[in-house]
């Protein structure tokens, strides 16, 4: 199995697709490291020789990848909620950061829904019992 940038990239899959197994190597800039290290796309991962992977790895290295791309991202974050940004605020409170709507949507992004201002049925039950034990 080959190893490129600490990852270990699935060897039944073409080369252009497995590269995609590294955070950072998408499908847009995979095109460029394959033509830079001269290695075809449609070529099985299992097929690579020692040659091309070594090559593929010395191109991998000059992308900025895995844990330094994902050092960048979130410093990057970091400092948007230390200068206080709407974008920061936005992370800080657990929103959409880039215009999505919240009225309806954004379940991802704000987790389960709470109930606000309207009882549940259960609550409900629960306080009339109360308040008939008072009476």
């Amino acid at each position: 199995m080959p190893r490129i940038a600490g990852i270990d990239i699935p060897i039944q899959k073409k080369t252009n697709i497995a590269l995609t197994y590294i955070f950072g190597v998408g499908r847009k800039n995979v095109d460029g490291v394959l033509a830079e290290a001269h290695v075809d796309g449609n070529k099985r991962a299992k097929d690579l020789t020692a040659d091309e992977v070594a090559r593929l790895q010395r191109v991998v290295d000059k992308v900025n990848t895995e844990g330094n791309l994902r050092r960048m991202i979130r410093e990057n974050i970091e400092r948007l909620k230390r200068i206080g940004s709407y974008r920061g605020l936005r992370h800080i409170h657990s929103l959409p950061v880039r215009g999505q709507r919240t009225r309806v949507n954004a379940r991802t992004r704000r987790g389960k829904r709470k109930t606000v201002g309207a009882l549940t049925k259960e609550a409900a039950e629960k306080i009339a019992t109360a308040a008939q034990a008072t009476a």
